[in-house]
This record gives structure tokens, sequence and C-alpha cells, in this order.
């Protein structure tokens, strides 16, 4: 199983830029775009509070668990 970060979905439903939610929660569009892409291995809970204030949500509005394929699995 793999936990996903759906920042994309909160961003295009607030219509804010990664510029504009990196500025608020106070790290770099860079580190945001690992984020969105689901290339982080970790997130820091005070980064995730402050992502959920920015976006005014719940972490389980941004966190997401994903099961494998099970079509390419074996008989």
């Amino acid at each position: 199983m793999a936990i996903r970060v759906a920042i994309d979905v909160m961003l295009a439903e607030r219509r804010m830029s990664v510029g504009e939610l990196a500025e608020r929660v106070g790290i770099t569009p860079a580190n945001i775009s690992i984020l969105k892409n689901n290339h982080a291995r970790a997130i820091r809970f005070s980064t995730l509070e402050a992502l959920c204030e920015a976006l005014d949500c719940e972490p389980g509005d941004l966190l997401r668990r994903e099961n494998p394929d099970t079509a390419s699995a074996p008989n």
C-alpha cells in the first residue's frame, strides 16, 4: 500500500498556486512540488499542520492510502 499526498486536488479546489501555498506554509515551492508529486518519503507534523491551516482542511483530506493494483498480482 502507498500513502499519497493529495495537495493537487486541494490546490485546484481552492484555486491556489503552488507558490502561494508555499508562502503561506513557509516552505519552498520545490518542497511543495515534492509533496504534490508524491516523491516525499516523510512529512513533519508541523508541515502537515501548516498545510492543513493554509488549505483549511484536515490531515485526512490531504493523505490518501492507495491499494496496489491487484490486476498485476499473480494468481
